[in-house]
Formats: structure tokens, sequence, C-alpha cells
């Protein structure tokens, strides 16, 4: 059986990341002896662990660490393939799952102070990281992206030839998120939440909330005239600050924060529409999650899986990630097309399951196999 390697620096029960990797993983070992290396990692399921150490000085420090010690671990056991979720130097195929960080500091220098912008030129976490991906876009064999967008980001920005990237999108667990799971628990979830069975909710589901444009939708909130609608907040940020914005926009009695959870199925069986109006993400597993859960979804152009909806029929696409108004009125048609819009989520999602997307995976791996450019053998 061929040895795969994954490197994930960090495994997290909430992370949209580290989940469709344990998927992915699942799938893949059937066929694979498979390999995790990272500083933790958290599931029991018989998989192989290499812990790998990386300091916790400073971010900078964390990021050479980790990457220098992975590379020894990979060289030391000499695997048939490496693939490396993560910014590192030693993988045969590496999946930009986080995009592409010269792309977000570009959209970042449209938003921040101008001692803001200057720091992304001196800070030594920016300069590793933009390093880093120069080196690992330009010498890592085969390159997988989950959009077109970071697709383009790549070549754009470090002029990586076009057939050396791979597209694949990120792939869903239709079983686990499915239309019919609003039989079992959306009365439960609504009542535990001391919501009415009739009030719209919108879920909101991320990491990051600045990031994923939580103020911008929490201003679009109040500017929709029904309060019968609510938002349900899940994910890790600092509550208390957008608590503080709510107040200010005068719909804190309308936001629901959760925090992160870990049967998040049931919270999208609870909701009528999926809003996420993020600044920049390659590609949103929550998205997926939602269209598979069979609800519309409203998010931004800079969201990848936007490749996946049609305005109109799975939801809709926001042309000005800023403009509170254009996501108001989304969402609101959202709403009053949720059920055949949320039908025709749930058949798109179906298009891309998990099962799918992991033998793509292992197809490219086999490729980079009979190639012969495993770096673990030399």
């Amino acid at each position: 059986m061929k040895k795969l390697f994954f490197i994930k620096k960090r495994f997290s029960l909430h992370g949209g990341a580290e989940n469709y990797m344990k998927t992915l993983v699942t799938q893949l070992k059937r066929d694979y002896e498979i390999t995790i290396l990272s500083t933790h990692w958290e599931p029991a399921d018989g998989t192989h662990f290499i812990h790998i150490p990386s300091s916790r000085i400073t971010s900078f420090l964390s990021l050479a660490t980790f990457n220098a010690n992975a590379c020894k671990a990979v060289k030391s056991n000499a695997p048939d393939c490496t693939i490396s979720l993560e910014r590192t130097l030693c993988q045969d195929i590496y999946r930009a799952g986080e995009g592409c960080h010269a792309e977000w500091l570009a959209i970042r220098s449209k938003l921040e102070a101008f001692y803001k912008k200057i720091s992304f030129k001196i800070n030594p976490l920016h300069l590793s990281l933009l390093n880093m991906e120069r080196r690992l876009f330009s010498d890592t064999p085969c390159i997988i992206a989950n959009s077109n967008m970071v697709k383009a980001n790549i070549i754009k920005h470090y002029a990586v030839p076009a057939e050396k990237i791979h597209l694949l999108y990120n792939g869903v667990d239709l079983d686990r998120f499915r239309p019919e799971n609003k039989e079992k628990w959306r009365k439960n979830v609504r009542n535990n939440l001391a919501l009415g069975q009739d009030v719209n909710l919108a879920l909101f589901v991320g990491s990051g909330f600045r990031r994923k444009g939580l103020q911008v939708l929490l201003e679009a909130v109040s500017l929709i005239k029904n309060n019968a609608m609510q938002v349900l907040v899940i994910g890790k940020g600092p509550v208390h600050k957008f608590k503080a914005l709510a107040d200010r926009y005068g719909i804190a009695d309308r936001i629901i924060f959760m925090g992160p959870q870990k049967e998040i199925e049931k919270y999208y069986s609870a909701a009528d529409v999926f809003v996420l109006p993020t600044l920049y993400d390659p590609f949103s597993n929550a998205t997926l999650e939602a269209m598979a859960s069979g609800i519309p979804v409203v998010t931004t152009g800079n969201n990848g899986a936007a490749e996946l909806i049609e305005n109109g029929k799975e939801g809709f696409i926001v042309d000005n990630m800023f403009d509170a108004q254009e996501l108001a009125t989304h969402i609101a048609s959202a709403l009053s097309g949720a059920h055949h819009m949320g039908e025709a989520s749930r058949r798109k999602a179906e298009e891309f399951s998990i099962e799918k997307t992991a033998g793509a995976f292992g197809e490219i791996i086999d490729q980079v196999i009979n190639a012969g450019k495993g770096k673990g053998k030399g």
C-alpha cells in the first residue's frame, strides 16, 4: 500500500479546512497508508501521526520551525507522496486551501490605514509568508487550487504556468448535510434558541468575523424592515466587539452569537438562508454545506464557492462586498424564494460529493507518484 504524508500544522474540530482534511483522509485511507504531520491531531481514527514541534515565541518563528521540522520528517521517512495543506517546502502536492497571501494583502491594502499598509512591507511574518509562497509555488511539482479565483491569484502574483495548477473544488458530505435534516432538528434547534417556527433566520458561519464580512451583514440587517428576521452567528471572533456594533445599529435583539459548534448540520437545518459577505475566502466549506443542506446562499465574488452559484438560482452573489444595501436586498430576495432556491442549491451540491473529490484527489496523487516526483525519495 502506498504511503502518503499529509502536512497540517494544527487540527481544530471547529476549523473548516481541518474538517475537510479529516473527511478527505477518511476517504483516502481505504487505498493508502496515511500519516499526519502536525503539531496536534485530535481524531483517534487509527491514522498514523507524527508530532511536528514548532516555536511559540512568534508567528514568524512558528512558521519557520514547523516547516523545517516537517521537512526533516519527510526526508527521514521517504513517503511515496507528501501532500501539504500548509505553506511548506517539502511537498509533492500543495493544496492552496488558504488561497494566496499576496492577494489577501492586496485586498487589505485597500481597507487599512497608511501605517498598516506600511507594516505589510516590513512585518517579518508577511515577508516570510510571501517568500514561502514564492518558493513553494515555484518548486512544488503539483498545485491544487480549490477555485478558479485562487488559480488566477497564483498566476497573477507568481507567474505559475496554468498547466501546473489543478482545479479541484472542495467536496461535501451529502449524507451529513441534507435537506431532510430539517425534519429531524429544525423545530428543536429553534425552540432551544427561543425562536418561533415562522421567524426568518439567516445563518452566518465563519471564524475571523472581520474577514468574513460580519460587519457588513449587521449593517444590512439594520436595513431590512422585517423585525421578525434573526441572525445566528456561529464561529470564533471578538464577540463583544460585534455585539457592541449590533447595539449601535439597533439590532442587538436580532443577533444570536453561538460560538463554534460541533454539530453544525443542526443549525443549517434551522436556517432559511446562509449569508457570508466575505472579503476573501478561497472556498468556503460552509457555503457548500449550506447548499447541501438545501438553503439558498448569499455571498460575495471573493468567495471561491461563489463559482458554484448562479444569481437568482442557488442564491445571490453580491457585486460590492461593502454595499450593505445590496446585501440586504439579496437577503430579502433569497428569503422570498427560499424553497426553490434551496432545492437548486441541493442539486448543485450533489455534483460535489466528498467521495467524488477524494477520487479526483487520489487520481492526482497517483499521477504524481507515477511521475516519480516524490521529494521524500531523494
